[in-house]
């Protein structure tokens, strides 16, 4: 009986705008429109043609690079790959399992996040593990060795998941743990690994989740919203080229 209520709501799902948009650039790349091995339009000019925001054109790259459709070149643009028409045919477009839209997720994080810190803050204590994985993420030196960027990426969502810990409330635990595998999705990653790429950014990151960490240790439960309301918009300017 679930199995079938599961297909059926898979039948009837309503497609999210980026899944749209994405399905625009196919249909564009089979009308020739831009041929294998052509550059796409800057994400400013595909926004305006298209009627929708940056943040939605970035997401819909991201889907197709997933798909192998285009390649993105940092500095450069994004193209379409030699076997994209090949791969179209092979990916079906039938929007049964797509990934959570990565600015549906960030506006998500932006409303339930801040509460989650202040709720932690209230208790006013240390934490060694929060502690221990920030020394951590300081270590992480190269983040284009991939190895070190999947352990920084997971000390990140340890850090997150930890503060919902500190609250003491199992159901901001549960909602921690169902952030966590949104964040955890096959687009989210592709875009997140393209914005957060150089140890500068790493470090402003790190030194952002101390200022949440002092805030909750302290028992600030404004100055913990704040901060994780502040890092989290730096995060969605970084991933979605939000201007």
């Amino acid at each position: 009986m679930n199995s079938d209520k599961n297909s059926a709501a898979a039948l009837v799902r309503l497609p999210q705008l980026y899944e749209l948009v994405a399905d625009r650039i196919k249909k564009s790349i089979q009308d020739g429109v831009y041929p294998p091995g052509s550059r796409l339009p800057a994400e400013r000019d595909l926004a305006a043609a298209l009627g929708v925001g940056r943040a939605t054109v970035r997401e819909a790259i991201g889907a197709l690079v997933n798909q192998g459709v285009l390649q993105t070149r940092r500095n450069a643009g994004s193209f379409v790959l030699e076997q994209a028409l090949g791969r179209m045919r092979e990916v079906r477009s039938d929007y049964a399992q797509p990934d959570t839209s990565p600015l549906a997720t960030l506006t998500a994080r932006l409303a339930i996040e801040p509460l989650i810190a202040q709720f932690a803050a209230a208790g006013g204590k240390r934490d060694a593990e929060i502690e221990r994985l920030l020394d951590l993420m300081e270590q992480v030196s190269d983040l284009s060795d991939p190895q070190q960027r999947r352990q920084w990426n997971q000390y990140d969502h340890q850090f997150h998941q930890r503060i919902a810990h500190m609250s003491g409330n199992p159901l901001l635990i549960e909602v921690a743990a169902l952030i966590a595998r949104a964040v955890d999705e096959q687009l989210w990653r592709q875009l997140r690994d393209e914005g957060i790429h150089d140890p500068a950014r790493a470090r402003l990151y790190v030194y952002e989740h101390r200022l949440i960490y002092e805030a909750i240790a302290a028992g600030n439960p404004e100055a913990a919203g704040f901060y994780v309301r502040q890092h989290i918009e730096r995060v969605q300017k970084d991933m979605l080229n939000v201007l």
